[in-house]
């Protein structure tokens, strides 16, 4: 098909995530090509460097020949084994073994999923059927952040705290609840990091004695908030929400579904503080994007509460069709092998001062009021007034001016609608790659600041 004819079947059948579907159906698709390392190629040749990971999950970079050379020797062996009546594969064994060798120690079992909005929706509904497996069944109540991301399904979109995941759509349900975000750079107690983390967890200890302590059945949090704009809390913050929560006697879930597998430095986000999650939900680096999966790796306690529960005559009734998919489980092995045996952690490590340095630097520009990352996850946020922060009109369509200038310049990136950049380079960068995002960023954002209306709404 030509390129004209691809775009316009697109529009006529092709829907697409989170979007406003009109203004795609005008816009028109942008068609990617091929991919190698940190770069793409769209349809039209244009060279472009990747600074997103894909949708935060192309840890590797594009084109692993071992990754696709071990998907398909898994296809011509044994191109799909269901999970269901006792069957299972070599790899999906292989693979939770080796995440649990690898989690945090409090995490012995895995279920897998196809995704992260399915490991969440997964983990909501195994957490309910411990609380009734166990005679609780009155811890119903779930608490999560504001400005919190945990998938698009029908119920984990309530956890969710974005308003376009709510909208239509009758969520937040009745049982779901959030408490304010970690936000430094915004924070109503100041810019602390102990008075920030202190709040965090009074607003949650206030909201479990609202709802009453009996009835409450989990948090669920990001140890940095990913669609939210990239809210990274203090050091600190994830232990000592998990803490309250052992105090609280609710059980605390960690979504790591972005921040896993190198995205902040270890495999995990929770090792850098000790955290031991009752449940933690993972996807994205899992696979690097090359094949569908997630999980929930969950406690002795949560699993044996389950499984007791249900006894030797009763199924579990929670299953899917893909659950422990055999080519991706061999994806999923080989990803972790580069991510050790390739040094893909230990560049990702090595590389994160110069990505925090080229962030740093940015907070000279005029449009920029806040640079924050933790590993190679990051994020700019543009303001009219640094010294008041106040963001620009949303009438000026500033982050969608943004990734259109970005893309012109080869560089992709996220433009959050509230005028937060997102990046989440993948570890294969090399120095002379950030170099160039940096100076494709700054182009960027000096072409947009020449537009008179821009200029104009500055303090």
């Amino acid at each position: 098909m030509s390129t004209s004819s691809l775009i316009e079947s697109d529009r006529k059948h092709l829907i697409h995530p989170v979007a406003s579907l009109r203004a795609h159906e005008q816009r028109g698709v942008t068609i990617l090509e091929s991919g190698r390392g940190a770069w793409l190629r769209d349809i039209d040749g244009n060279e472009l460097l990747d600074a997103f990971s894909g949708l935060w999950c192309v840890n590797t970079g594009y084109g692993h020949e071992s990754i696709v050379r071990v998907a398909t020797e898994q296809m011509s062996r044994l191109p799909y084994a269901t999970g269901y009546f006792h069957f299972g594969c070599e790899p999906a064994i292989r693979l939770a073994e080796q995440l649990v060798e690898l989690a945090p120690n409090s995490l012995r079992h895995v279920y897998f999923t196809l995704g992260g909005s399915d490991a969440v929706d997964a983990a909501i509904r195994y957490i309910t059927n411990y609380y009734n497996a166990t005679g609780r069944p009155q811890k119903k109540q779930f608490i999560a952040l504001e400005r919190g991301y945990h998938g698009s399904s029908s119920v984990g979109a309530g956890l969710t705290a974005l308003s376009s995941f709510h909208q239509n759509f009758d969520v937040p349900l009745s049982n779901q609840h959030h408490i304010p975000s970690p936000y430094l750079y915004r924070s109503e107690v100041g810019d602390d990091p102990q008075a920030v983390i202190d709040a965090s967890v009074a607003a949650l200890r206030a909201k479990v004695e609202a709802l009453g302590a009996e009835r409450v059945a989990a948090f669920f949090c990001e140890p940095v908030q990913g669609s939210g704009g990239v809210i990274v809390p203090p050091k600190g913050w994830l232990k000592a929400m998990s803490n309250a929560c052992r105090e609280l006697d609710i059980l605390f879930v960690a979504d790591e579904v972005i921040t896993g597998f190198g995205r902040t430095g270890p495999l995990f986000a929770c090792a850098a503080e000790d955290v031991e999650p009752d449940l933690m939900t993972v996807a994205k680096g899992l696979t690097a994007g090359y094949a569908p999966m997630g999980a929930v790796l969950m406690s002795d306690a949560v699993y044996n509460g389950i499984a007791d529960g249900a006894g030797t005559g009763s199924a579990v009734g929670h299953g899917q069709t893909y659950s422990a998919h055999p080519v991706s489980a061999a994806i999923g092995l080989e990803v972790l092998r580069l991510y050790h045996e390739g040094g893909l952690l230990a560049n990702g490590v090595a590389q994160t001062p110069r990505f925090e340095a080229g962030l740093r630097d940015l907070l000279d520009h005029p449009l920029v009021g806040d640079a924050r990352s933790r590993g190679l996850l990051g994020a700019l946020e543009l303001v009219a007034d640094k010294t008041t922060k106040r963001r620009f009109d949303p009438a000026l369509n500033l982050s969608e001016r943004i990734a259109k200038t970005a893309y012109r310049n080869g560089l992709i990136f996220r433009a959050f609608n509230d005028n937060i950049l997102g990046f989440a380079p993948a570890l294969c960068y090399q120095r002379e790659e950030f170099d160039i995002l940096f100076e494709r960023l700054r182009q960027t954002l000096d072409t947009v600041l020449e537009a008179p209306e821009v200029r104009a709404s500055l303090a």
